[in-house]
């Protein structure tokens, strides 16, 4: 369906914008008053990552007026295989500072806030306010739902994108014309369920296949142009090059946006809510949890263990601690590994950071192995505490 406007137009376009814009002024769908309406936009993209670089970069080409970036963190070198709006003289850097960098090069035009902090319960519904639209780059999903409701109190739109391996998604979800991110998924998957994409991987282009669906959307909502996907969760798989989309209605039941809503400000904790490992995993690893220089004293003084790598075979190959054996989470969720755990020595797990193995944990306690320990920070905090030769990734 086709929606109004969603900003009004700017007085005027200066000759310079012409010049520049001149490809989107002879669109009769977006013209002068469609362009003049990007001028007068403010858009915040929350995260300059894998959806959030091709998203600033077309936005500000686009002539988006004020472009907001959130992002806390800083430039490493594995983000460059797909997030493209950073470079290697960048790695170190503040994303949101190397993120504007860019924008500002592609379009002087744009004004540029930067927002260098984390998104929280304190800043979101301040921040948000000062923008007419959302562009959500994240990639876990306590964020997602504190953006999602921020967005539906505030009612702004929020324009959001997902992205895993080869498989994408996107949609747009705006409660007063249709559905809000909690009817799509009333409550987050189970912990541990669905890999991040550091646990996972991504192809690289999908960041920029997802992330233009998101602009184009975004144009199309602040023009009052085309049918944005409200309504629509539109999935796109890369290997089969195929797209389809599927209808997502308003749930009249739904907390936030339903007839008789339950959820009328935000969560107090939406780390809590998601749940970033199991109740029975975080039971497990109180009292059970080692670092890595432990680890290596463990191992230099010859203690009796058995140190066990949960990830997949794909990450082991990439780096691995020494001595580690490789049994991944997936069989100690369907109990084979069991069987291959010594009885007569102290069970060591570890993962890339430490949610998997507490997973692991809690199963292999249950078993019997009241003594077994996971490494805090996996092999990750190997890699920076023991061994910073080796990899990273």
């Amino acid at each position: 369906m086709s929606l109004p406007p969603l900003v009004e137009p700017a007085a005027e376009l200066t000759v310079d914008e012409v010049r520049r814009y001149s490809r989107h002024l002879i669109i009769p769908d977006v013209g002068m008053a469609g362009q003049k309406r990007l001028k007068n936009a403010k858009v915040l993209c929350v995260g300059a990552g894998g959806l959030g670089s091709p998203a600033l970069m077309y936005l500000a080409a686009a002539g988006v007026g004020t472009l907001g970036i959130i992002d806390f963190d800083v430039v490493d070198e594995s983000n460059l295989q797909r997030q493209i709006i950073h470079g290697q003289s960048d790695v170190g850097r503040p994303k949101a500072e190397s993120a504007a960098a860019t924008v500002r090069e592609i379009n002087p035009l744009v004004q540029v806030i930067l927002h260098n902090e984390a998104l929280t319960t304190d800043n979101v519904m301040e921040i948000f306010s000062g923008y007419d639209l959302i562009v959500d780059g994240t990639d876990n999903f306590a964020t997602r739902y504190m953006v999602n409701d921020a967005a539906v109190l505030l009612g702004k739109p929020y324009v959001w994108g997902s992205i895993y391996r080869f498989d994408g998604q996107a949609s747009v979800f705006w409660a007063e014309h249709g559905p809000c991110y909690r009817c799509l998924y009333p409550e987050p998957p189970p912990p541990g369920m669905v890999p991040s994409c550091a646990e996972g991987g991504v192809l690289g282009v999908l960041c920029a296949s997802i992330g233009s669906i998101q602009v184009n959307e975004a144009i199309k909502l602040l023009t009052g142009i085309g049918d944005p996907l409200v309504g629509r969760l539109m999935i796109y798989d890369a290997l089969e090059m195929k797209y389809r989309d599927v209808k997502v209605r308003k749930d009249p039941e739904c907390v936030l946006c339903g007839k008789n809503p339950t959820v009328t400000e935000l969560l107090e904790d939406y780390e809590a809510f998601c749940g970033a490992i199991s109740d029975e995993a975080a039971e497990a690893v109180s009292g059970s949890t080692i670092t890595a220089l432990e680890l290596k004293t463990m191992q230099d003084n010859g203690e009796n263990i058995f140190l066990v790598d949960v990830r997949e075979p794909n990450e082991y190959e990439i780096v691995s601690i020494p001595g580690a054996t490789l049994i991944p989470k997936g069989e100690f969720l369907n109990g084979s590994a069991l069987e291959r755990l010594p009885q007569d020595k102290r069970i060591v797990l570890h993962c890339k950071s430490g949610a998997r193995s507490a997973e692991a944990l809690a199963i292999v306690k249950n078993a019997g192995f009241s003594d077994a320990v996971h490494v805090g920070g996996g092999v990750l905090s190997w890699v920076k505490t023991v061994d910073p030769s080796l990899p990273s990734y």
